[in-house]
């Protein structure tokens, strides 16, 4: 059932691409893929490219995959290890989600930052009280990490 559903997703990504998310599955595991995210307009993030890797666990659709981001990246959402706190990518994972629906919701993350569900409290902290340097340091981290120079 996991390949047939992860191979439909696939499909389902190709006719229906997500603007600034490229998707490219491994050639020798159909369970592993990368993904490239752009950097949602008007965020400190624009400009940006992240790559992730993701993981599609043997009983998917009914664990959630696991994703991770490469990239380094200034989020109060995204630890130091790239790790993801997205509530749908642990107990609120159900199978009607899909992979779409989880990069979806990560580039939501970029746009909204959650202090109140932070991997990272230090930053969590900074976007609280001085959201201009979060804002600030995470646009140096962009430049620094996720731009072309």
């Amino acid at each position: 059932m996991a390949t047939g559903r992860v191979k439909k997703e696939l499909k389902d990504l190709a006719k229906s691409p997500v603007e600034g998310i490229t998707i490219t599955p491994s050639e020798n595991d159909m369970f592993s893929w990368a993904a490239v995210l752009e950097g949602p307009k008007d965020t400190p993030y624009e400009g940006g490219k992240f790559n992730l890797t993701i993981s599609f666990p043997p009983d998917y659709p009914f664990k959630p995959p696991k994703v991770k981001v490469l990239t380094k990246l200034y989020h109060v959402n995204v630890s130091d290890e790239g790790y993801i706190c997205m509530d749908i990518l642990a107990g609120s994972w159900t199978p009607a989600l899909s992979i779409q629906k989880v990069l979806i919701s990560f580039l939501s993350f970029l746009m909204s930052p959650n202090p109140d569900h932070a991997l990272n409290p230090d930053r969590a902290k900074v976007l609280r009280e001085n959201p201009d340097e979060y804002y600030k340091t995470a646009r140096d981290w962009v430049q620094k990490h996720a731009m072309e120079n």
